[in-house]
């Protein structure tokens, strides 16, 4: 009878999947209660959708590389006006929509393998920076982000000083097999980086689960650990900073488990 249900709901292109255990989701967010480090957060980019905000600990970064070109590059702008080079990647467009010495454009997506229209994210960066030097990560791919970092090797992943990135299809975490996928990339960044800021794009609304709210994109700004010496939890939910993606809508706070209650 359940395989019946499943075929029939497929015959009309409607997916059907296991829904994952709620407190392993728990467990999860749980996880990504942004800190506070030494370092304040600033705002790069535009007071809307393109500026993030990220730890003041710029000083030393070798460049930016920033997958996902929009129309606009306001963040990236922001990093040159601080002597930081800046490479971005996308096979939709044929240009960055910045130019000078400074900007350096790859047309190809980033994926799991290197041929004529995906590039990894280990051989973009080692190609253009490579050795030691700290870097910026900022990475908005429409949720090619899950096997693009997972594919990533750890040694690449801690050149980057400072990881922004925004994550899509976060409402797939109560999916079974999803949730495999998402809490492994998670984990992974957590090895080496804590979360410093985040934030639901108003863009992706949210979802609901029972009494766990979901945001289905959020973005989630990471630090490597090595760079700071005390941590505590934050508090203010939005940040001071925050600004919504689409001014025509509500902003979205970050809504419980997302954040511990903190008290004095």
């Amino acid at each position: 009878m359940k395989y019946a249900f499943v075929t029939a709901c497929l015959n009309m292109g409607i997916s059907v999947a296991k829904q994952a255990d709620k407190g392993a989701v728990q467990a999860l967010i749980a996880q990504l209660h942004p800190l506070v480090t030494e370092h304040p957060l600033i705002r790069l980019g535009s007071d809307g959708d393109g500026g993030y905000l990220v730890p003041d600990d710029l000083k030393g970064i070798a460049a930016c590389f920033s997958p996902g070109v929009d129309n606009r590059a306001t963040f990236e702008t922001s990093l040159i006006e601080r002597g930081i080079p800046c490479y971005l990647a996308d096979g939709s467009v044929d240009a960055a929509p910045i130019k000078g010495d400074m900007v350096h454009f790859c047309k190809k997506f980033l994926g799991v393998i290197n041929n004529e229209t995906t590039i990894t994210l280990d051989d973009w960066v080692n190609t253009n920076k490579p050795g030691h030097d700290d870097l910026i990560l900022q990475m908005d791919i429409e949720g090619a982000e899950w096997p693009v970092l997972l594919n990533a090797s750890r040694d690449t992943l801690r050149r980057f000083r400072i990881i922004v990135i925004e994550l899509h299809d976060l409402e797939r975490l109560m999916d079974k097999h999803a949730l495999v996928i998402i809490r492994a990339t998670l984990e992974r960044l957590l090895q080496d980086f804590y979360v410093v800021h985040n934030h639901p794009n108003n863009y992706g609304r949210t979802v609901r689960c029972g009494s766990l709210v979901i945001p289905r994109v959020m973005e989630m700004t990471f630090i490597r650990k090595n760079r700071v010496t005390s941590t505590e939890f934050a508090r203010a939910f939005p940040h001071p900073l925050d600004a919504k993606n689409d001014i025509d809508r509500a902003d979205v706070p970050l809504p419980p488990p997302w954040f511990h209650e903190v008290t004095s």
